[in-house]
């Protein structure tokens, strides 16, 4: 009988520097082609100083105001939610260039403030809201 010579079992080793080349070429392909996006902020910079004779002389503003028992009132006259709009479209029948003052107390409902909000602005008027608090 003959023997047979078994060779001893050489240890199977995985070599890792290609598989290490691929990813690093893969890491520059994406870093390459990936999009940089620029993203646009808010300006923080205050408006420059008025220095002219027009400073601050620009129409008053519609004062439109939302209290703590959800009553609204334009420049002091009661009004309903649906009809805001309609009242400062009178107002501003005099005075075309003049903006709206959402003044709203803590107390008063959102969705009321957000309609207002959302009608004004659908319609082109400028508005600036204000928070008040009832001490």
């Amino acid at each position: 009988m003959r023997k047979r010579f078994r060779k001893k079992d050489e240890s199977a080793e995985v070599n890792m520097t290609p598989m290490l080349d691929i990813v690093f070429i893969l890491l520059i392909f994406f870093i390459v082609t990936a999009t940089f996006l620029s993203e646009e902020g808010v300006d923080m910079r205050p408006p420059p100083d008025c220095t002219g004779d027009d400073c601050g002389t620009g129409p008053p503003p519609i004062v439109v105001q939302v209290d703590n028992e959800n009553q609204i009132f334009v420049n002091g006259t009661r009004t309903d939610v649906d009809r805001v709009l309609a009242a400062v479209n009178r107002h501003r029948a005099e005075e075309p260039n003049s903006a709206v003052l959402l003044e709203v107390y803590d107390e008063a409902e959102h969705g009321i403030v957000v309609q207002i909000w959302d009608e004004m602005g659908a319609n082109g008027v400028p508005v600036s809201i204000q928070r008040t608090r009832e001490d």
